[in-house]
């Protein structure tokens, strides 16, 4: 229960040190459904559905990312979790941004995957992406999405179910709230004093969250490491799961000492 009495599903699977993972815009916790068993030999992992999607409440009320990040730390209450690591992708990035900005002491270490900063200082992804986006024609416009996800030969050999295009159950005031409180976050002037060891993940070929803006965060986080994966695009962490999978294992296990 979250604050002000919205109701949080949340999903826990595994057993080891707990990696909470956070989903794309207007998405629920099947996001992770490609990939999450490649954590599931060394972490208890934690997704959540965002209030809007899946099996968590939908109030008509404002959304933003903070909120969101409150949200999250209602659920690690619920669990008793009193530090953990965590990994969003796009705009998951943007929550784990606010959690490691506004709740630090909850955050052990951060993985920021094909997201921004945000506001004026983020890199726009362009009029051409969004008329693509919203076109009228339903079909043109998830086929216009799978093609920011994957590159065309993953889309030539793999036929779904694909995960990670929104969630169909959300009603239409939940996912503009969504949208809105992607579009308003701007965590530029506060990411100076994220003070958890941070893994910025980037897509090089991404035109969703454009390239050039892993290297700004990376940039604006102290300390923080980039690593790209080469040729991939916005769904990067399904496409190039033998690559970004371990690539945050190692850094979550490895560089980053336990306490």
């Amino acid at each position: 229960m979250a604050s002000d009495r919205v109701r949080i599903a949340y999903q826990v699977r595994g057993d080891g040190p707990p990696l909470v993972l956070l989903a794309g815009q207007a998405n629920d916790h099947h996001w992770w459904d490609g990939v999450r068993n490649d954590f599931a030999g060394s972490r208890s992992t934690v997704t959540i559905d965002y209030r809007g999607t899946g099996q968590s409440d939908k109030p008509n009320l404002p959304y933003s990312i903070a909120r969101f990040a409150d949200d999250v730390v209602a659920v690690l209450d619920a669990l008793s979790l009193e530090r953990v690591d965590v990994y969003g992708t796009s705009m998951g990035g943007r929550v784990a941004q606010r959690l490691a900005i506004g709740h630090s002491r909850r955050v052990r270490a951060l993985v920021l995957g094909c997201t921004s900063a945000g506001g004026r200082h983020a890199v726009d992804r362009g009029d051409s992406v969004r008329r693509d986006l919203f076109q009228p024609d339903p079909v043109k416009a998830r086929q216009a999405l799978l093609e920011l996800m994957y590159s065309p030969a993953w889309l030539a050999t793999h036929s779904g179910p694909c995960h990670v295009l929104g969630d169909r159950s959300m009603p239409v005031h939940a996912r503009r709230g969504h949208l809105v409180a992607s579009d308003e976050h701007d965590a530029w002037d506060a990411l100076p004093g994220i003070a958890a060891p941070t893994l910025v993940l980037h897509g090089t070929d991404d035109l969703l969250a454009p390239a050039a803006n892993a290297s700004l965060l990376a940039a604006r986080i102290p300390g923080s490491r980039l690593e790209w994966i080469q040729g991939a695009r916005h769904a990067y962490f399904e496409e190039c799961r033998d690559i970004a999978g371990p690539l945050v294992l190692e850094f979550l296990d490895q560089k980053v000492p336990r306490t």
